[in-house]
C-alpha cells in the first residue's frame, strides 16, 4: 500500500510512523517549572542526534485540547532551560507507566508512581534514583512544527550505575542494563533482555573480497 501524507490526516501519519519507526527509546523526563515543581513524564519520540556537542532530541505535542498549549514538560523545559532523561529499563517499565497519565497538576507523578529523586550533578531538575542511568540536559534550542515542539538538549552530565560501565571505554553494558523500547500502538514495547545480535561493519575492503 502507498501513503500519501500530504492528503492524509495527522492520526494516519502517526499510526504508521510509530509503527515504521521502531523500536524507540524512552524519554522519562524529570522537569520543574519555575517555582520548582516537579513533573515526570515519558517519551518516545527520543534519540541522541550528535555527540559533538552532545544532543539529544526529543519530540512533544502540544495538548490535544488547545492548539498551541504545551504539556508541562516542554513549558517547563522552555522556562527553565534544564531537564533531566531517565533511561526507562524493565525493573522500572510500570512505575514509568504510571508517569504518562494525565494527572491534575496538584499531583505529583514521581510521588505517584512510587519513585523517588535525588539531585543531579549539573542541573536543578532531580534524577530518578530507581533508574540507572540519567542524562542531564540543559535546552539548546526548542523548535515549534504544527501541534509540536521538538526540544534539542546539550547532555552536559550522565549518571550511569558503576555495575553497566566498562571503564575500559567507557563502555555501557547494554547487554546487562536492560532498557526496553516503545513499539506501535498504546502499550506496545519491546525487551532488550537477551535480544542482542552482533552484525560487524564491514569495510570496503573486506566487502571487495567477497564480491
Amino acid at each position: 500500500m502507498q501513503f500519501n501524507l500530504e492528503a492524509e490526516r495527522s492520526s494516519v501519519a502517526y499510526k504508521l510512523l510509530v509503527g515504521l519507526v521502531a523500536p524507540r527509546p524512552i524519554a522519562l523526563i524529570t522537569s520543574i517549572d519555575e517555582n520548582g515543581k516537579l513533573n515526570a513524564a515519558p517519551f518516545s519520540a527520543y534519540n541522541y542526534l550528535c555527540v559533538d556537542p552532545p544532543i539529544i532530541g526529543i519530540g512533544v505535542t502540544n495538548r490535544p485540547e488547545a492548539k498551541y498549549l504545551p504539556k508541562d514538560t516542554a513549558r517547563n523545559i522552555r522556562r527553565t532551560g534544564e531537564f533531566v532523561v531517565n533511561v526507562v529499563t524493565e525493573d522500572i517499565a510500570q512505575k514509568m507507566n504510571v508517569c504518562a497519565i494525565d494527572f491534575p497538576p496538584e499531583i505529583n507523578e514521581v510521588d505517584m508512581a512510587g519513585f523517588t529523586t535525588v539531585s543531579s550533578q549539573a542541573v536543578k531538575p532531580p534524577r530518578i534514583a530507581e533508574a540507572h542511568a540519567a542524562l542531564e540536559c540543559r535546552e539548546f534550542t526548542t523548535m515549534e512544527i504544527g501541534r509540536s515542539r521538538i526540544i534539542l538538549g546539550q547532555v552536559v552530565s550522565v549518571y550511569v550505575d558503576d555495575r553497566f560501565v566498562d571503564p575500559a571505554g567507557p563502555y555501557i553494558k547494554a547487554e546487562e542494563l536492560h532498557a526496553i523500547g516503545r513499539m506501535n500502538g498504546l502499550g506496545n514495547y519491546v525487551k532488550t533482555r537477551d535480544a542482542f545480535i552482533n552484525i560487524p561493519r564491514i569495510s570496503f575492503d573486506e566487502w571487495e573480497k567477497n564480491h
